[in-house]
């Protein structure tokens, strides 16, 4: 549910918050005076197209704000909600509300908030999404084309319905990506098997040298001591004689002697000298380490007879893989791996060939089975949904009209599936379903699509509904009865209207006005909630302006209390 609305200097608007209760919200005002506004308000929230001419005179950017909450959502909008949220970085404020936030400027860059975080528009409207829905006179214009009556009968399927499709979208995109590898396959027979060669070759060079992590550094090292294995080999004899003493001259060495200060130590029970001589074993310990580390290192050195040539001739045949396919050898055996799945991929062999047809086939067998399910599954919803939007046209004025919604087979599996949806309108019982294109009026189709809106928004709860000025060109009976459905899918669901209709916003339970003063600065507009006193004066305006007479303020009076009497009649049927 959205909780409320702030919106600075957007169209005539320079600043105005707004807070929205749950139920029926109309949002009314006089031509000019800035509802067009609100919606582009709402519209920026939900990721739409930021347009810096919509920005205020005078102003460098437009800012709108809003908070939602997720109390009344079904708990997958919640979840799906809160790990956008969470991934984006944004969390909910202390109330367990979300902010989100859209700027425009006047140089086109846009830029959005969730959750109190810098985002994309993508993320916002992925986050909008399942909290708020808007539906315009634009958005009834899209719902003439096929896509779009195909994707408003797929909206209008519960979660068995959904998972078909789905599963029929998870195997089209298999079947397209395997049919798309064997026609390039085919296709590009030659050059793919040329790149086979260039990466066959590759690999067996690199594997003909077989480098080793870290060899390359060790082959450095191991020229240089063959280099300087003279001065080691002195150095490191030279060294252990110190230490264990001379074979030549019988010199005792620094370990002998060590040792026998040791034993002298440790004959005394003085406790000083005791110390020492414990210290002094550290030290002899210490020393033969050394000792031994030392005799190692002498039979590590290479041998005198050991060729410097083979140890260049190593490094270079890695340091040519090094220039040809990576920094490092790390690098090198990542490349050859690399290379070996991509060399998989490009077998153009005739036994490949067939064996990626036989998985084409065998795919398209496994997707048309999903597509027969797909239009199974849409006939029985086209046959309800139609059924339905007839029986809410009939108490809108429209009683002999009956929408039909007819699918037919396309020759091609589409992403969606192999059906093609069309809406059709009747206008009598027995005669031929027309396009909603060419068979209605303005005035029928803004009723046909908000009864189609009514249907499918039916099934949603706790979302935020937003209507803009859907009944244009409708008026009379059929006014109220837009009225009546929209009270009753507000029960379930926030409803905000956007409307010229007394009739409509009679049955509102919150009543938001836009008013404008024009001043030396040109239209400044702000909303404002209205109470009784104040609605009864706007309806009787929106009756033709009959605001100022006593008989245009009995007359909105009576409206307001019949329309108030209906729903409490409901809501006591709804608590029973």
């Amino acid at each position: 549910m959205l909780t409320d609305l702030t919106i600075r200097d957007l169209g005539v608007i320079p600043g105005s918050a707004v807070e929205f209760s749950p139920g029926l919200t109309v949002l009314t005002g006089e031509t000019g005076a800035g509802k067009t506004m609100v919606v582009t308000g709402l519209r920026l929230l939900v990721g739409g197209r930021a347009d810096p001419g919509r920005i205020r005179d005078g102003a460098q950017k437009a800012v709108v704000e809003g908070h939602i909450s997720l109390e009344s959502l079904p708990d997958d909008s919640v979840a799906a909600v809160r790990a956008t949220v969470a991934e984006a970085g944004g969390e909910a404020d202390e109330n367990d509300e979300i902010l989100l936030a859209r700027q425009v400027s006047t140089k086109g860059r846009s830029r959005a908030w969730v959750g109190g975080r810098t985002s994309s528009a993508a993320v916002l409207a992925e986050v909008s999404g399942e909290v708020i829905a808007i539906h315009g006179q634009n958005d009834q214009l899209r719902l003439l084309g096929a896509d779009e009556q195909r994707a408003a009968l797929d909206r209008f399927g519960g979660p068995e319905h959904r998972k078909l499709l789905e599963k029929y979208r998870s195997t089209y995109r298999s079947w397209r990506e395997l049919r798309k590898d064997l026609a390039e396959r085919t296709e590009k027979r030659r050059e793919l098997a040329m790149r086979a060669d260039q990466l066959r070759f590759a690999i067996e060079e690199i594997n003909g040298v077989n480098p080793e992590i870290g060899e390359d550094e060790q082959l450095t090292s191991a020229v240089r001591r063959v280099e300087d294995v003279d001065t080691l080999r002195d150095s490191g004899r030279s060294a252990l004689d110190l230490i264990d003493g001379s074979e030549t001259d019988d010199t005792d060495g620094a370990s002998s002697l060590l040792g026998r200060a040791q034993q002298l130590l440790g004959g005394t029970e003085d406790e000083v000298l005791d110390g020492l001589e414990e210290r002094l074993a550290t030290v002899t310990t210490m020393l033969s380490d050394i000792s031994v580390e030392l005799g190692q290192f002498l039979e590590g050195l290479p041998d005198e007879d050991e060729s410097l040539d083979d140890l260049m001739n190593r490094i270079n045949d890695i340091r040519g893989l090094t220039r040809k396919y990576a920094p490092d050898v790390e690098g090198v055996l990542k490349w050859r791996d690399k290379a070996s799945r991509q060399l998989e991929a490009l077998d153009v062999s005739e036994d490949a060939l067939t064996a990626l047809a036989e998985a084409v086939d065998k795919e398209e067998k496994e997707l048309s089975r999903h597509s027969k399910k797909l239009t199974r599954s849409r006939d029985k919803l086209a046959r309800e949904l139609a059924d339905q939007v007839t029986s809410e046209l009939k108490g809108l004025a429209m009683p002999n009209s009956s929408l039909s919604v007819s699918i037919f087979s396309a020759t091609q599996f589409g992403p969606d599936g192999r059906d093609v949806v069309e809406f059709g309108l009747r206008a009598f019982d027995g005669a031929e379903p027309r396009s909603l294109a060419t068979s209605a009026s303005g005035g029928e189709l803004s009723r046909v699509m908000l009864a189609l809106e009514v249907v499918l928004a039916g099934g949603d709860t706790g979302r935020t509904l937003v209507f803009d000025e859907v009944d244009a060109g409708v008026g009379g009976r059929a006014a109220v009865e837009i009225g009546r459905r929209l009270a009753r899918l507000a029960l379930g669901n926030q409803v905000i209207v956007v409307t010229h209709l007394p009739q409509v916003a009679a049955y509102a339970d919150s009543h938001l006005h836009v008013h404008k003063d024009l001043g030396t600065g040109g239209v400044v507009s702000a909303v404002q909630e209205l109470d009784r006193g104040s609605r009864i004066e706007e309806l009787a305006r929106m009756m033709a302006g009959l605001d100022d007479t006593e008989s245009g303020r009995a007359h909105a009076s009576d409206l307001f209390a019949k329309a108030e009497k209906e729903k409490a009649q409901w809501g006591a049927e709804r608590r029973e």
